[in-house]
């Protein structure tokens, strides 16, 4: 698994959706997510929309993803 693989993932399940994901061991990765999707839910709302999308591949080809941002839009840009 590599970093690209999983942000086509994720684009796929939040369109539109601006995505960055690092990781250099193949199963540890990092996250940063900003979707209109997530105006008005929580932020565990969040996280689990961003791990749907990556479905099965979850605990076993990617064996940890930390979603370290997770924001909208107006929250990246500092509304």
């Amino acid at each position: 698994m590599n970093p690209d693989t999983i942000r086509d993932l994720i684009l796929q399940g939040l369109p539109g959706a601006r995505v960055q994901v690092t990781g250099d061991d193949g199963v540890h990765f990092e996250a940063e997510v900003v979707s209109e999707a997530f105006a008005g839910k929580p932020l565990l709302a969040r996280h689990r929309m961003v791990y749907a999308t990556l479905g099965a591949l979850m605990g076993r080809e990617i064996h940890a993803l930390a979603i370290v941002r997770a924001q909208t839009p107006d929250e990246a840009a500092g509304a």
